[in-house]
């Protein structure tokens, strides 16, 4: 149960950057650095959600 509460709240934080990065890249209107990393903390959760969920499937510590 932990681990599933675990992968949602990676989510939401995958959602939540994603559009930080839309209100940045709307604000700055494509100048900055803000976008790019937004974008980077994005894909970042995403790896280390995914290599997550293979450890864990891996070693049997997410039942599905």
């Amino acid at each position: 149960m932990l681990f599933k509460l675990a992968v949602v709240f990676m989510l939401l934080l995958v959602i939540g950057s994603l559009f930080s990065g839309l209100v940045f890249l709307y604000r700055d209107k494509g100048n900055g650095d803000r976008v790019v990393r937004a974008l980077t903390l994005r894909i970042s959760l995403s790896l280390l959600l995914f290599a997550g969920l293979l450890l864990a499937g891996r070693f049997g510590g997410y039942a599905g």
